[in-house]
């Protein structure tokens, strides 16, 4: 592929980043994690070795993730993030590579414009958007083009999106911050509360993996783990259940729901008696905390269907839209 750049498709995800190329598949996948060096402002590390760092740094190193609910929340480290990820990829070509990008379906103007600044400024040639969900439902494999409506609900780290598509575009849609991140959240603030203990969002994270729920479970599961207890400020070890769970992401499951309804309520007549024919379709790495698809299914009466390889369905689908690149090349579109 020398003579041109490559083709790539990158979903820029609040918690992972994920690159489809162009005829080799996704080829990388890392934490949207950058460690930085307050001092110098140099680029210590990024992805897997940053996010170990999380948590763990002197006070010259700072580790952060530079996108916020799904916007860029840090413009310099997020362009040296991509252009450090663009640099792994598209190491060996001589041109610059067209990327597609996406983003959260209602984003601003400004939000929008942040992005494509970010990857031109990367080393990209030329810098295509796509709306989340748009692409959620290509990679989950959904014939989009058809006259009918399909909904794809897409639980990513900083936002759940969700639209009703039809014809190539959504119908209706709903952009919440409320994803991955806000369920680590809710589990650091409920150990606080009920245990008097501090943990940090790794271990809040592990806790969801492992024993999260959001839906009460045939069978009890427990985790230990390690904090610092706020009373001693000692090193303090507690065992937590899946039904402390259920109760510690109460709150942020319902909201996605409510929005999954306040959707329905919006969507017309014929596309949604598509939906209920057809069911939901749930993608995002989001989507696979325990649970969450059988609450879903009882609040709406409609069948849920998760995605396979739900986690790379976003990549998948931007990926798929990249043939269409000379299409959008010849409107002139960017």
């Amino acid at each position: 592929m020398l003579g041109f750049g490559q083709d790539i498709g990158i979903d820029l995800g609040t918690a992972t980043v994920i690159a489809y190329v162009k005829g080799k598949g996704i080829v990388l996948r890392e934490p949207s994690v950058v460690a930085v060096n307050n001092q110098t402002n140099d680029v210590l590390a990024v992805g897997e070795e940053a996010r170990r760092m999380l948590g763990r740094t002197p006070g010259n190193i700072v580790a952060t993730r530079p996108l916020k609910d799904g916007v860029i929340s840090n413009y310099t480290v997020t362009e040296k993030m991509l252009k450090n990820f663009i640099g792994k990829i598209s190491k060996k070509n001589f041109f610059s590579p067209r990327i597609m990008i996406c983003i959260p379906s209602q984003v601003t103007e400004v939000e929008r414009r942040a992005v494509i600044d970010a990857a031109t400024q990367a080393g990209a040639r030329r810098v295509y958007l796509i709306e989340e969900p748009i692409a959620a439902a290509i990679g989950a494999g959904i014939d989009i083009s058809k006259p009918c409506g399909n909904m794809v609900v897409d639980i990513g780290g900083g936002t759940a999106d969700i639209a009703v598509i039809s014809l190539g575009g959504s119908v209706v849609s709903t952009s919440i911050k409320v994803a991955g991140d806000k369920f680590d959240e809710a589990i650091v603030k409920y150990i606080k509360r009920n245990h008097n203990m501090m943990i940090g969002e790794r271990t809040a994270e592990e806790l969801k993996v492992n024993i999260g729920c959001v839906y009460p479970k045939m069978q009890e599961e427990e985790m230990e783990i390690r904090g610092r207890d706020l009373l001693t400020g000692l090193p303090k070890t507690v065992v937590i259940n899946s039904t402390e769970m259920l109760e510690a992401l109460a709150e942020p499951a319902m909201a996605i729901v409510d929005a999954v309804h306040s959707t329905l309520e919006k969507t017309p007549p014929e596309l949604s008696a598509d939906i209920s024919d057809r069911g939901i379709y749930m993608t995002g790495g989001g989507c696979l905390v325990d649970g969450l698809d059988k609450l879903i299914q009882n609040q709406t009466g409609i069948n849920v269907m998760i995605a396979k390889d739900a986690v790379s369905c976003v990549a998948l689908g931007t990926g798929k839209a990249l043939d269409n690149l000379d299409t959008l090349d010849g409107k002139a579109r960017k």
